[in-house]
């Protein structure tokens, strides 16, 4: 078995956990470096909340090991608290304490927790500091555990679906308190549904499904490989023939079909620039309506995870809730 590496802060390696049954990750390997934002993308069942529940102590391997700041986040338990904080999916809070109340019992519990109006003033609930918790609206309550989670001044933090359940300009808002985390010098690890999330603000990503690391890179990156295609749209008069545009648009080939005001003509190409170039340099096309659509994250979430199916995710979750009470005795 390998050691931890220096320049990592979080290390996993040959991460197995079974339930019962059901294999949530089959051999796992991850590492995180230092003042990166690192995404954990995959659909439900795949194991991303495992995941995370392994890194940070909450549930022990099956098999394999997990390293995080050079400790075992399962048997270190004092040392990671302190170092690592966790906003996860759902949580429970003191539904009669205010939104102040409840940040500063949370700051109590650390040595050297982060003034409580700047960490209200960071996530936004500046403004309903004196407003009970169970007043708050789905969106304000996340906000408010992830308050909880920053107000510890972290090293690492770690995010499960921060976005879940926020309108547009909160998921901003949130993208930019992870941006000025980055800034900082902190540690982000994110799971998230959204691709557009990952795209904007994750420095590489991993991709998993059915347990297992199907893809690790950078967003741009895995587009650049994987997704390296772009399409090209143009419209073009009824009169222009197939023929003049087989010559405009050589080997890449096209499809066409009628519009209200002419023909729409689809292309797939690995060079757009170039094609664009061509079709507007041909004036006696007299193209127009040009849209690109390049490869996206999405696109390849979708061609790594296939179509949607809820039965592995629910039966991992029955296997855990049956587990639950004796992982917690570990």
């Amino acid at each position: 078995m390998s050691g931890p590496i220096p320049d990592l802060v979080v290390e996993a390696e040959s991460l197995v956990k079974r339930f019962g049954e059901v294999t949530a990750l089959a051999g796992v390997d991850l590492g995180v470096r230092r003042g990166e934002v690192f995404g954990l993308l995959g659909p439900n069942g795949a194991g991303k909340t495992t995941t995370i529940e392994c890194l940070v102590g909450l549930r022990r391997p099956t098999s394999g090991w997990v390293r995080v700041l050079g400790l075992d986040p399962a048997t270190d338990r004092d040392a990671i608290t302190a170092l690592v904080a966790v906003q996860p999916q759902s949580a429970s809070l003191f539904d009669t304490l205010t939104v102040r109340e409840t940040l500063e019992l949370f700051a109590s519990f650390h040595a050297a927790p982060l003034p409580v109006p700047e960490v209200l003033d960071e996530v936004g609930l500046l403004d309903r500091a004196d407003a009970r918790a169970k007043r708050l609206s789905g969106g304000q309550l996340r906000r408010l555990l992830l308050a909880v989670a920053l107000v510890a001044d972290p090293r690492i933090l770690v995010l499960d679906e921060p976005s879940a359940g926020l309108d547009p300009s909160a998921r901003q808002a949130l993208w930019g308190v992870v941006e000025r985390l980055r800034a900082r010098g902190a540690t982000v690890i994110l799971s998230t549904h959204h691709m557009d999330e990952a795209t904007a603000v994750c420095d590489r990503v991993a991709i998993l499904v059915a347990g297992r690391l199907a893809a690790l890179d950078s967003p741009d990156e895995l587009i650049r490989q994987r997704a390296g295609l772009a399409d090209v749209a143009f419209t073009v008069a009824p009169s222009v023939p197939d023929g003049e545009l087989r010559a405009v648009l050589g080997a890449a080939g096209f499809e066409s079909d009628p519009v209200r005001d002419g023909i729409r003509v689809r292309v797939r190409t690995a060079d757009p620039d170039a094609l664009v170039r061509r079709i507007t340099f041909q004036t006696s096309l007299r193209a127009r309506d040009l849209s690109v659509r390049q490869g996206t994250l999405e696109d390849i979430f979708l061609e790594l995870t296939g179509p949607a199916d809820d039965s592995a995710g629910s039966a991992a979750g029955g296997s855990q809730l049956a587990e639950e009470d004796r992982d917690r005795r570990l």
